[in-house]
């Protein structure tokens, strides 16, 4: 017996109302299907079922096709794998956002904190010169002490997560990634335009609060690289900070012991 063509809707067999409120291609199913003028149409949840029944010609095409969403990336890779350069070329060549995750969650509490925090920024701090000379001492620590007291602004607990996970890599609550990254799926210009997210998700947690949160990816790619690679990559511009460090150490020895000679004659 020949089998009568189903006729699909417009969204086919991805879910028309998560299309139409979230911008998102969620995959309909089977059991929460629904007929409309002659065709089938799935959806992800019998919530939406019936929200689509109650209205159907809002999430129904009229003049013209229904748009798709634009497309979402998320690149990962260990650091050093070169994430950030392939993400800033294809996100030029694609005209869509480039997120670097770390760099956007620098930006969040950069007013308050006045400066980037993290491991590699400390040893940054570590490399200044001090002041030499000794009469400068005592106002220099003065101003230092002011300076200080300035610059230590209170911080919410959701920028004291962020910090926390910047220093010492600990978890973000999902409270704290609901304000930051719901809205690159959900508000404009990320909404229409797509994105390529540089190094998130991280971590298992990270990867399932994106499943429960229903903020899937177009595409998520993994950069392998071998290990002798990333050595070459990081190893040089390491030993030369080093070597800097050192060598303005030595320079400041050499000018602290012509100042003690000075102040001696």
């Amino acid at each position: 017996i020949k089998q009568k063509k189903r006729h699909m809707g417009d969204t086919k067999h991805f879910c028309p109302v998560s299309l139409k409120e979230h911008f998102v291609l969620h995959p309909g199913l089977q059991e929460h299907a629904a007929k409309y003028k002659e065709n089938i149409y799935y959806f992800s949840t019998s919530e939406y079922r019936d929200k689509f029944l109650k209205n159907p010609e809002e999430y129904v095409a009229h003049n013209e096709p229904i748009q798709a969403p634009p497309l979402r990336v998320c690149l990962l890779g260990t650091h050093g794998a070169g994430k950030t350069t392939c993400a800033r070329r294809v996100a030029e060549k694609l005209g869509i956002f480039h997120i670097q995750f770390e760099e956007y969650l620098q930006e969040l509490i950069l007013p308050k904190t006045r400066k980037k925090v993290g491991p590699q920024f400390d040893e940054e701090d570590d490399n200044k010169i001090p002041i030499l000379s000794e009469e400068l001492e005592d106002f220099s620590q003065t101003k230092t002490e002011t300076e200080k007291s300035k610059q230590e602004e209170v911080l919410t607990d959701e920028e004291e997560a962020i910090k926390a996970n910047l220093m010492d890599s600990k978890e973000l609550p999902p409270e704290v990634l609901d304000n930051i990254v719901l809205d690159w799926w959900k508000k404009e210009p990320f909404r229409s335009t797509g994105f390529i997210l540089d190094g998130f998700p991280r971590t298992v947690d990270e990867a399932k609060y994106l499943s429960e949160r229903g903020l899937c990816p177009d595409v998520a790619v993994y950069i392998q690289v071998e290990d002798s690679d990333i050595l070459d990559r990081l190893f040089p511009p390491r030993l030369k900070k080093w070597k800097d460090k050192r060598q303005k150490k030595k320079e400041y020895k050499m000018k602290l012991k012509d100042l003690k000679a000075k102040m001696r004659v």
